[in-house]
């Protein structure tokens, strides 16, 4: 049928509800091998610690981002960033996903205090990150999400299934079997925050002694009852 003279047909882009064929869909970002293209090739490598104590949460990470895990990119990334009121979340894997899944996150507080006039749990946080990690387009991330709240002190790691794991201490990213042995030695659960700390940054250093994806200095979060400090440092000896 010829269209008349006056209708037009859009020719610049996919036909409704039909994937475009020329970008990966959600689940081949998920699974698989990622797209060869420098949107999802600067990664963050990493090593990414979370320890419990009573009084609170440390979170540690190192600085350095990678490009394809082999060319330095930037010497002090601030892969810890601040999701809640008392509650903060590292980054780990693709930097664009981890950013936007750190917004996320953010938005998604902020609405649930707005509309009911409290703060959401840290169980319910996790539940939401987990959530998002399951369905959306967040290459390989494998955040830690730390906060304190009501019911206590908590860590959990956010796995890129969406799986959700909770435990006194944690560690993901490349540098991890390195920085877990130290912790496996040092950590305890009756260690006081400043003891927390030096744990941590000791864990980051193990880690950029032989691992390529991690280096450049530290950055420490301590979460307690009154919020979120974020503090980064050149050497992770500062600290020890």
């Amino acid at each position: 049928m010829e269209p008349r003279p006056d209708q037009s047909f859009p020719i610049d882009r996919p036909t409704a509800g039909l994937r475009d064929p020329s970008r990966p869909a959600v689940g081949e970002l998920l699974a698989g091998e990622p797209p060869e293209s420098d949107e999802y090739s600067s990664s963050t490598g990493t090593t990414t610690i979370g320890l419990t104590t009573d009084d609170g949460v440390v979170l540690a990470t190192d600085r350095r981002a990678t490009l394809a895990g082999r060319f330095v990119t930037n010497k002090n990334v601030q892969k810890v960033e601040q999701v809640h009121p008392t509650a903060a979340l590292t980054m780990v894997g693709s930097v664009g996903g981890a950013q936007s899944f750190i917004r996320g996150l953010r938005i998604e507080s902020n609405l649930y205090e707005t509309r009911r006039g409290k703060r959401m749990s840290i169980r319910a946080l996790s539940t939401i990150a987990g959530n998002f990690a399951r369905a959306g387009p967040y290459w390989m991330i494998n955040p830690i999400l730390g906060g304190v709240d009501k019911r206590g002190t908590h860590v959990f790691s956010i796995s890129p299934d969406g799986g959700v794991l909770g435990e006194e201490y944690i560690v993901t990213g490349s540098g991890m079997q390195l920085a877990y042995g130290h912790l496996e030695q040092e950590y305890d659960p009756s260690v006081s925050m400043d003891e927390a700390v030096e744990i941590a940054a000791g864990g980051i250093l193990s880690a950029t002694e032989r691992d390529s994806g991690s280096g450049n200095g530290i950055f420490i979060a301590q979460v307690t009852d009154d919020g979120v400090d974020i503090e980064g440092y050149d050497d992770a000896t500062e600290l020890l």
